[in-house]
């Protein structure tokens, strides 16, 4: 052996490297950059998640943000529900009746989704009346007074409020 140099029993090598995992436990935080890249959200769509409860982080010693594993699951779930056109706002409020930080279940799932299908529903026929009847419609440089179903006899839709109004009862 040359001078200076010390020799490490390849035992313990082995042990350091199994005490050290190369990959994060799944009991480890994530950062906000690991959590974007995972979710395939901005790091600015995070903090605004964050910034309206949907989701929470802690800090570390540094001040940086660090997010529990969990917070996966409760993106993918806000990123369904999105998707189906549930605003952030109702989003927000069913997370908020599971306990606070808690993992959505599929049992949560299933319980969160209930509560926005009747709207689902609606907004379903909505927009299939809409484009059964949107070829005979050019917005209201109107084609027929007869069949538009954005005709508005006697100002009656006035009742509905300001702005325009479409349904398949509006006629």
């Amino acid at each position: 052996m040359k001078p200076g140099k010390t020799t490490i029993p390849i035992a313990r090598v082995v042990a350091d490297v199994q005490s050290e995992p190369s990959e994060p436990s799944e009991h480890s935080e994530l950062s906000v950059g690991e959590v974007a890249s995972r979710s395939g959200l901005a790091v600015s769509a995070l903090h605004f998640y964050e910034s309206r409860g949907l989701i929470a982080s802690v800090r570390n010693a540094g001040n940086q943000r660090r997010y529990p594993r969990s917070v996966l699951r409760r993106v993918a779930v806000i990123k369904v529900a999105q998707r189906m056109g549930v605003p952030l706002a109702a989003i927000a409020e069913a997370l908020q009746a599971l306990p606070a930080g808690r993992t959505p279940t599929v049992a949560d799932w299933r319980r969160l989704s209930a509560r926005w299908r009747d709207d689902l529903d609606e907004r379903i026929r909505t927009l299939t009346a809409l484009r059964d009847q949107l070829d005979g419609c050019i917005g209201c440089g109107c084609l027929s007074l007869k069949v538009c179903p954005l005709r508005n006899a006697q100002d009656t839709l006035a009742a509905q409020g300001p702005g325009p109004h479409f349904g398949a009862g509006d006629s």
